[in-house]
């Protein structure tokens, strides 16, 4: 693994950023998962290490915390991980997949635990954005951008079908399929770009509390933000750092590292706002010649390199316009991969939810505190990375790799898509 062996013992073992574990805690809590729902749950082994459980359970200590707990050292996790595979593929080699029980139907765990290392291997992605020192990973560039044939979207409203029912690997609260009406809208094809954004800084969007919420504007203040977290200006050139790399901001990249905040400044200040959950997934599913929801843009098929920036494959936002291929039926491009994109909508259970198979996925975290973002980004696999999956944070939270598009109300007289104009980015 890229994000272990890259980095020597001390980079391994140290706490980067009080918002996230260090490197080595991730690697055993992986493992440690593993073994109680594969190993344990699912082939009834006797347990490797339950003198670790408690340890590695993300629930009984914060973050910051955890590096003073006696965690596994880099060579101990290292031989521990292995022996948890080798026992989950000679599970795998006996399983009874038709046996009735939820967890092995449809190889529901082997899944949900699937899902959960690729989610915790962008979760060690995002701490090594936040390592200093040398780069330690590199990676070939995305394709190249290109024009858009128009900058919004027209969206005629309807009823569709959100979420899922039938996915066999959907997580809770990605359940059920439901019916929701949405009203028509207006939403940008590709997400903000970093030269989007840097008019909003150098308009002085930072300073004007006009564009913030209340809670926005405090933040703002507390935190003395004036730019997305790894921006720098230097001799009036702005540039980046990605992974250790110094630079200079590539234009046409969508914003990254911007929190919910940003976010919705940015839409208030262009004069237009973020999309509802249920707006993005209008956008990103709804085909409008067959009536039904898609599972992905493009189609039903698994993401392939033609269709979206996913599974670390380049380690930044592709220039927009990168990925015509992954084109939702309404002309919507770049919503799988790149970026997770913020929407206004606060993170709850669907009609119908069920917390399944632990109330701690989902259930816990239901409520006004937590965002909704979509789409995955570059970090993400495409095991996650489908047109229902969900994610949530903080609206504060900078760390992740999220950036946004805006949606908007339709102006008197826009009666069909042909009618919006390409370049016409601001009210």
């Amino acid at each position: 693994m890229q994000l272990t062996d890259a980095v020597d013992t001390d980079d391994l073992v140290k706490q980067h950023s009080k918002l996230m574990s260090p490197l080595v805690w991730d690697y055993a809590h992986v493992g440690n998962q593993e073994e109680l729902w594969l190993v344990r749950d699912v082939g009834g082994r006797e347990p490797l290490r339950q003198d670790i459980d408690e340890l590695y359970d993300a629930f009984q200590h914060p973050r910051a915390d955890r590096p003073s707990l006696p965690l596994l050292g880099p060579v101990e996790t290292r031989a521990y991980v292995t022996e948890v595979r080798d026992k989950v593929l000679d599970v795998l080699d006996h399983v009874k997949f038709d046996g009735g029980s939820g967890l092995v139907d449809n190889a529901f765990a082997f899944g949900m635990i699937a899902q959960h290392e690729q989610q915790h291997d962008e979760t060690m992605l995002a701490t090594h954005q936040l390592r200093e020192g040398a780069p330690v990973l590199d990676a070939p560039p995305p394709p190249a951008g290109r024009p858009l044939p128009a900058a919004e979207v027209f969206v005629p409203g309807g009823v569709f079908e959100m979420g899922t029912s039938i996915e066999p690997w959907a997580l809770d609260n990605e359940r059920p399929a439901h019916s929701v009406h949405v009203r028509t809208f207006v939403i940008d094809t590709v997400p903000v770009t970093n030269g989007d954004y840097l008019r909003f800084v150098l308009g002085g969007g930072y300073s004007d509390p006009r564009w913030w919420s209340e809670a926005g504007w405090a933040h703002v203040q507390k935190a003395s933000l004036v730019a997305p977290r790894f921006w720098s200006q230097d001799d009036g050139e702005w540039w980046r750092l990605r992974f250790g790399h110094r630079e200079r901001l590539p234009l046409d990249e969508p914003v990254m590292h911007v929190c919910f905040y940003e976010a919705e400044a940015y839409a208030r200040w262009a004069g237009k706002r973020l999309p509802t959950e249920e707006e993005w997934e209008f956008a990103a599913r709804f085909d409008p010649a067959s009536g039904r929801s898609r599972r992905f843009p493009w189609g039903d098929e698994s993401p392939g390199p033609q269709h979206a920036n996913l599974g670390q494959r380049h380690l930044r936002p592709a220039p927009v316009g990168a990925y015509p291929a992954g084109a939702s039926p309404l002309g919507v491009e770049q919503l799988i991969g790149d970026l997770w994109e913020w929407t206004s909508s606060d993170f709850r259970g669907y009609p119908g939810f069920r917390a399944w198979p632990y109330d701690e996925y989902s259930l816990v975290f239901f409520g006004p505190e937590y965002k909704v973002l979509r789409g995955g980004s570059f970090g993400t696999d495409e095991v996650v990375a489908r047109g229902t999956f969900r994610n949530w944070d903080y609206p504060i939270r900078r760390q992740i790799f999220a950036g946004f598009r805006c949606a908007r109300d339709p102006r008197p007289g826009e009666l069909h898509a042909g009618e919006l104009q390409t370049g016409e980015l601001h009210a």
